[in-house]
């Protein structure tokens, strides 16, 4: 078959499924669903051009990060302290808050900002530091993802401050947010690779997803965790704190610091372990 007689078949083929103008979105959606059934177009496109719609409809409210649940710079904490957390996070931008509780957000970070200055030795003292703050862009709660999206790209700025009716901080939406809607799960800097349960980043933290065996936690941090009434840390951590880990959360145990990276009502999914002592053992973990 040539190329001119396939494509008239293609367009034929598209004309007949959408030669009824659809009068909802409901139409529209069955539509595609019977394009991609006719073979017009494979699912992966499907599911974009649905994404497109759930975008055009949804708002900042639906899928912004609660702020209980981001990573701030306290403005008030000491420049170490302050990139020490950072270090640890591994995050790529930071709401810089005075105060840690209620604050009012006077910038925010970029870690490649804080990088480079510290790498050509421009940050020495919080006021150089203060210097390097980024002016924090606010949205509303109600805003439409798709203005957003428009937003981000006319302005490329990859994240902004959600505020409610108060103008009081509610939480924070990235661009990655907004495209997940479009084209599913991007992998971030929490995610970790299928092939290993326990990881290594900088600062002298791990992360380790909540479905490791406690042998394989045992052996890795040289540790001796009970496994008589679990299986997994996240089995052993939710038995400990006498409920299902939330997102946030932090607890000591066993001379170890595990806070809750990523967890759903029924289970925990991620963990960020770090030492608190630096024993022989373990400072030979870090140096791996």
């Amino acid at each position: 078959m040539s190329d001119s007689s396939s494509g008239s078949s293609w367009l034929e083929r598209l004309g007949k499924i959408f030669s009824g103008e659809p009068e909802s979105r409901e139409d529209l959606l069955e539509m595609i669903k019977e394009a991609q059934s006719q073979g017009v177009i494979d699912s992966d496109a499907q599911v974009m051009i649905e994404g497109v719609l759930n975008v055009s409809e949804a708002r900042v409210r639906d899928i912004m990060i609660p702020r209980m649940q981001i990573e701030v710079v306290d403005a008030s904490e000491s420049l170490e302290v302050i990139l020490e957390n950072m270090l640890t996070t591994s995050h790529s931008r930071y709401p810089v808050i005075e105060g840690s509780q209620g604050g009012r957000i006077v910038g925010v970070l970029l870690a490649k900002d804080v990088f480079r200055a510290v790498v050509k030795g421009e940050l020495t003292s919080k006021e150089e530091l203060e210097a390097i703050y980024r002016q924090p862009t606010f949205v509303p709660e109600s805003k439409r993802l798709n203005m957003l999206l428009h937003d981000f790209k006319a302005s490329r700025n990859h994240m902004a401050l959600v505020v409610d009716e108060y103008g009081e901080l509610a939480g924070l939406v990235t661009i990655e947010d907004v495209l997940e809607q479009i084209v599913g799960d991007i992998a971030d800097e929490h995610d970790v690779e299928e092939d290993s349960t326990i990881q290594k980043h900088v600062g002298g933290a791990f992360t380790v997803q909540a479905i490791t065996s406690l042998d394989e936690f045992n052996a890795f941090f040289h540790v001796e965790l009970p496994m008589e009434k679990s299986e997994t840390i996240g089995g052993l951590l939710a038995l400990e704190l006498g409920h299902v880990p939330v997102e946030g959360e932090e607890i000591e145990l066993y001379g170890l610091h595990f806070k809750v990276l990523k967890a759903t009502e029924r289970r925990a999914e991620l963990f960020q372990v770090k030492p608190l002592e630096a024993s022989s053992e373990l400072a030979e973990l870090e140096a791996v």
